[in-house]
């Protein structure tokens, strides 16, 4: 069995096929249910998550971190989702959290632009000019927003197994080849999969506990064993330092905790 993750552009029918794809596996879809889930076990208004996963950040918000906090409460929900397998998401940014889990499939939904700006139209009513402008605004937000989080663009083929196009194939098509794709031997279900999903989980959950703290520290998880990348002058400070690696202990499925200078790529303190 696997997880399967549908990038796509507004209107571009990636919500159809995805749900298509859970009832023809015997799936559970998951899309607006994990801002709700992250909306709850956060206590943050949905409103402000929404646009948070959503809009690209000001300059100022680079700054402060602001919207990184509310990513990283959604990153959390949709890994812990994601960890119950057999599961297809559709919706920003799943697939750049699972990259490197083996048994996750990266499908790409691509639609023609004028194709998407009629579905549009027909389904809200607007004019073609609105609905050209609501598209591309919501294009370019989806690509800064990688690129600001990720450094990459997340129209790139590259970062998909699958990039498929409505435009020629109908839905159930595409379903039915996104289907055959998902029960190759190399999307199956393996311990070390099931691994890399815990660790992913557990970095998460860690780098929420301590985001009032240390918004921009680094944190990967190894098998209960959590590595923090901090800054050399922080390392200066033992009671901050212990301070954070007791919160970080306090996280259910830690084991140790070690924190490490040189595991921090840039750090301005």
């Amino acid at each position: 069995m696997a997880i399967i993750t549908i990038s796509r552009g507004s209107y571009s029918r990636g919500k159809d096929v995805a749900e298509k794809v859970a009832e023809k596996l015997g799936y559970e879809c998951i899309a607006r249910e994990v801002i709700l889930e992250a909306s709850k076990e956060f206590n943050i208004p949905e409103l402000r998550l929404v646009k948070a996963v959503h809009d690209a950040p000001s300059i100022l918000e680079r700054f402060s971190y602001g919207k990184e906090k509310f990513v990283a409460y959604f990153e959390t929900a949709l890994l812990k989702r994601l960890r119950r397998d057999n599961v297809v998401y559709h919706g920003l940014a799943g697939h750049f959290y699972v990259k490197d889990v083996p048994h996750v499939l990266k499908v790409r939904i691509i639609a023609d632009i004028e194709d998407r700006i009629k579905f549009l139209m027909e389904h809200e009513n607007i004019s073609y000019q609105s609905a050209q402008s609501r598209i591309k605004k919501d294009d370019s937000e989806r690509r800064k927003w990688g690129q600001h989080l990720y450094g990459i663009d997340t129209s790139d083929p590259m970062l998909y197994d699958l990039v498929v196009s409505v435009r020629r194939l109908s839905v159930d098509n595409v379903v039915n080849l996104i289907c055959r794709t998902a029960k190759l031997d190399t999307f199956k279900t393996t311990p070390e999969g099931l691994q890399a999903m815990e660790d992913l989980v557990l970095s998460a959950e860690v780098r929420t506990a301590l985001l009032e703290v240390k918004p921009d520290i680094q944190v990967d998880a190894r098998s209960g064993v959590v590595f923090l990348g901090v800054g050399a002058q922080l390392m200066k400070d033992p009671e901050r330092v212990t301070e954070i690696k007791k919160i970080a202990s306090g996280v259910s499925g830690v084991r140790e905790v070690k924190v490490d200078s040189s595991r921090m790529v840039e750090w301005t303190d």
